[in-house]
C-alpha cells in the first residue's frame, strides 16, 4: 500500500515538528522563542486545514480578476482537498463557468450540493444560482422549488435582493429578457 505524499501531510508534519521544537525550547528556558514557535505551529496547522489556493481564488473573484481566478482554480485538484472544501471548490467552479456555459455551471453547482457545503448561506447561493439557470431554461416549477429552498436557507437575509430579482425573472420572463 502506497501512502500519497500530499501537501497536507507535509504541513501537519511541519506542525508536529514545530510543536516538538517549541516544547524543547520551553524546557530549556527559552520561553520567548517557545511562544514564537507555538504561533508558527498554529499558522502552519491552519494552512493545512484550508487550501491557500482556494482562498486566493475567492480573493480574485472579489477583485473581479476572473482570468486569474480560473487559472488558479484549474491548478487545484479537488481530490486533494478536504471533503468540505470540495463543495467550496465546485461552488467556485460553478460561479466561474456561469458566464460561459450554463450546463457546466449547473453540473458544478449540483456537484457542490452533492459533496456538501459548510454554511447555509453558501447552500442558499447555490440554490439561487440553480434557480436562475432553471428559469433561463424555462423550467419554472423547478426554479420556484429551488427559490423556496434558497429563501429557507437564507436565514440572515443576505440574498434578499437577489431572490427578489430571480422571482421577477421567473414570474415575468419577457420583461427581464427585454432588459438584456
Amino acid at each position: 500500500m502506497t501512502f500519497p505524499l500530499d501537501t497536507r501531510v507535509l504541513k501537519f508534519g511541519l506542525t508536529a515538528s514545530a510543536v516538538a521544537y517549541a516544547v524543547q525550547l520551553f524546557t530549556s528556558g527559552h520561553t520567548g522563542s517557545g511562544v514564537g514557535m507555538v504561533l508558527l505551529a498554529i499558522v502552519i496547522g491552519l494552512t493545512g486545514l484550508r487550501s491557500l489556493r482556494m482562498v486566493m481564488v475567492a480573493l480574485r473573484i472579489q477583485q473581479q480578476k476572473m482570468d486569474k481566478a480560473r487559472s488558479l482554480l484549474a491548478s487545484i485538484n479537488p481530490k486533494h482537498l478536504w471533503p468540505k472544501n470540495r463543495g467550496q471548490y465546485w461552488f467556485l467552479k460553478g460561479n466561474l463557468t456561469l458566464e460561459s456555459s450554463l450546463s457546466d455551471a449547473e453540473k458544478a453547482f449540483r456537484q457542490a450540493l452533492e459533496v456538501g457545503l459548510k454554511r447555509d448561506e453558501e447552500k442558499a447561493a447555490v440554490m439561487l444560482n440553480l434557480a436562475a439557470i432553471q428559469s433561463t431554461k424555462r423550467r419554472t416549477k423547478e426554479a420556484k422549488a429551488l427559490l423556496v429552498q434558497a429563501k429557507r436557507l437564507d436565514k440572515k437575509g443576505m440574498l434578499k435582493a437577489d431572490i427578489r430579482t430571480i422571482e421577477q425573472a421567473i414570474n415575468n420572463p419577457q420583461t427581464v429578457m427585454r432588459r438584456r
